[in-house]
């Protein structure tokens, strides 16, 4: 970059968000994009923990990741990706379409009741060294104590107020 142009970041909207005042778990429709032919592509805050209080570990949330990826699509139509915080206090999760706060809600509970209850080490995709670039930090055990954990507490539809949750 030359010295005489002025360093320019664009605004992020999550840096915006005061995570101080939200209260996770939670599902938050983050802003829907819409391309030049008008298809739209929605991002949510898919929040798991409380912000600055709790983090699930790398390799809970990695193996979390890799399972939420295949399972997620059996029950949300039009998933383009689901990728964790680097915070590791969640996932942004984008989709063609504008599916409702619930609809996401529900699926990412089905999704993480499967990992809790019924995913098997056997199941878990992407956990050798040619089809994951960390196949070594995984820990199954993590991913179905966490999600267990989140989703005891259910997901609120509203970041800020936990008075619906699904």
């Amino acid at each position: 970059m030359s010295e005489n142009k002025e360093l320019q970041l664009a605004q992020v909207e999550s840096f915006e968000l005061d995570h101080t005042a939200v209260k996770a778990p939670y599902i938050r429709l983050i802003g829907v994009e819409h391309g030049p032919k008008g298809d739209a592509i929605s991002n949510f805050d898919v929040r798991l923990v409380q912000p600055n209080e709790q983090e699930i570990p790398t390799a809970g949330l990695h193996t979390i990741e890799h399972t939420i990826a295949g399972l997620l699509r059996t029950r949300l139509a039009g998933v383009i990706d689901i990728s964790p915080f680097g915070c590791r206090t969640g996932f942004h999760l984008m989709v063609w379409g504008e599916p409702t706060v619930r609809e996401v809600a529900e699926a990412i509970r089905y999704s993480l009741t499967t990992i809790a209850e019924r995913i098997e080490w056997a199941d878990v995709p992407g956990t050798t060294a040619e089809s994951c670039g960390n196949y070594r930090d995984h820990s199954l055990h993590s991913a179905k104590e966490w999600a267990a954990q989140i989703v005891a507490q259910g997901f609120s539809l509203n970041a800020f107020d936990r008075s619906e949750v699904v």
